[in-house]
């Protein structure tokens, strides 16, 4: 596989429905090399402007691939971490007709199995939080009895980004696991939990693509979990993201590659692994030096929004070298311009929210007014058509990305345009990125 040439027409299934995916397709869409472009029956009304909807049930793999057959889709580009745990990397897979964006199952199990992922660190030295695994909820009551310096308490399978609860006392930690392991409030992924240690920090999110033997760090975004502004509220999915970010200097992602990246990679390949795709290091910038936080294995969200915006070159052609790997033989580099993207969401979220209210203003926020040199685009996440109108249909509802010359003014430009997209309780946090400008980085240890 390792010299499978990019063809000069590619036809490309892009799985998944939400924002990382409507990112995703407008920079395939800009491949000089992309075919027809064909996406998900489901996914938001600004994916399904850009792709025609595969007609076969994506979870039916038979079915899917004598499709793939039929219309030669030459490569599949897998979003969400649910299709990676599923194996769909593999089962898609049908070299030299077809090649996939993505991790095996097992290379994919850094994301949907935390405690392998902890097993994997340390078994490479990685520096990453102290924790326990837990099954038994007595047991983990017992234990967060000791931690009155809090702790973090985390179900180790997908829970789509609402498996993770920060606990800063122990009556909170208690709460955490009697919902994960008693209330078992996210199902069998609750069935085992971690709990570690509490880190503090500045979080930075590093990402690489790798292709089995070599990886390119991309640049690196910073992500807003808390649903408030001033970092307040409940985690989410991810309220807004910009890149690139100044925490990540040169010499902290020679760190993370030296530290996290490569003893990682290595640790895998020992254990027959060969990872390709993405390897997402979520890194907390503690007192103490960078530690992992957790692994993902695909793209984030909203941090693709901001990154694919910055992104040059040809995304057909970079996923063609990361699936087949020659990543060694490609080139990319980011536009110097910041960018900065906004999320949209429903009232609610990230609790119970209602679906199917009519947006408005969509056109009005592209059209803000702009100085040359700066964009905007407006990335759908849970949205849907009906009738003829888009309406919600998710929590997160639109990411509203600006590029600027620097983070202050795309973080306004998103603003302004965010403010005219209109839905019945629609919010978001005008603060991305802002304590960034008036906080220095940490010492790196």
């Amino acid at each position: 596989m390792s010299k499978l040439r990019c063809p000069d027409t590619v036809n490309v299934l892009l799985l998944g429905t939400g924002g990382r995916e409507h990112a995703l397709a407008w920079k395939l869409k800009q491949s000089k090399r992309l075919g027809t472009l064909w996406v998900e029956p489901d996914a938001n009304a600004g994916i399904l402007d850009l792709g025609r909807a595969c007609p076969e049930p994506i979870n039916d793999v038979f079915r899917l691939c004598r499709w793939c057959e039929r219309e030669q889709i030459s490569l599949v580009v897998i979003g969400p971490e649910a299709p990676l745990a599923a194996d769909l990397a593999t089962k898609l897979a049908d070299p030299p007709n077809r090649v996939v964006f993505g991790p095996s199952r097992a290379g994919a199990q850094l994301e949907w199995d935390k405690a392998f992922a902890k097993q994997v660190m340390r078994a490479a030295r990685v520096p990453t939080g102290d924790a326990r695994v837990f099954t038994d909820a007595e047991q983990a009551l017992a234990f967060v009895e000791t931690r009155v310096d809090g702790c973090v308490v985390k179900a180790t399978g997908l829970c789509a980004g609402k498996g993770v609860v920060v606990c800063k006392t122990v009556a909170e930690a208690r709460a955490a696991v009697q919902d994960c392991l008693v209330k078992k409030v996210f199902g069998d992924a609750g069935a085992t939990m971690l709990i570690e240690d509490l880190l503090s920090g500045p979080e930075v999110s590093v990402l690489a693509l790798c292709d089995g033997r070599s990886f390119w760090i991309l640049d690196a975004a910073q992500d807003h979990k808390r649903v408030g502004e001033g970092d307040t509220g409940p985690n989410t999915g991810g309220m807004g993201a910009f890149s690139p970010t100044p925490r990540a200097t040169p010499e902290l992602l020679r760190i993370v590659e030296r530290d996290v990246l490569v003893p990682t990679v290595d640790a895998l390949k020992r254990m027959d692994i060969p990872f390709r795709g993405v390897l997402y290091a979520g890194i907390m910038l503690t007192p103490a030096g960078p530690k992992v936080l957790e692994f993902n294995t695909r793209f984030g969200d909203p941090e693709t929004q901001p990154m694919m915006a910055r992104l040059k070159g040809d995304l057909v052609e970079l996923c063609w070298a990361t699936a087949t790997g020659q990543l060694d033989e490609t080139e990319l580099s980011f536009d110097q311009r910041a960018a900065c993207c906004v999320v949209v969401c429903s009232k609610g979220y990230p609790g119970s929210y209602a679906k199917g209210l009519e947006i408005e203003g969509l056109d009005e926020a592209r059209a803000v007014e702009r100085a040359p040199g700066e964009d905007i685009i407006i990335f759908h996440a849970g949205t849907a058509r009906k009738g003829g109108k888009v309406v919600t249909n998710g929590g997160r509802v639109v990411g509203v990305t600006a590029l600027a010359r620097d983070l202050g003014r795309a973080r306004d430009l998103a603003n302004m345009a965010a403010a005219r997209i209109r839905f019945e309780g629609a919010f978001y946090r005008r603060d991305i990125g802002r304590s960034i400008e008036s906080t220095p980085a940490p010492a790196l240890g």
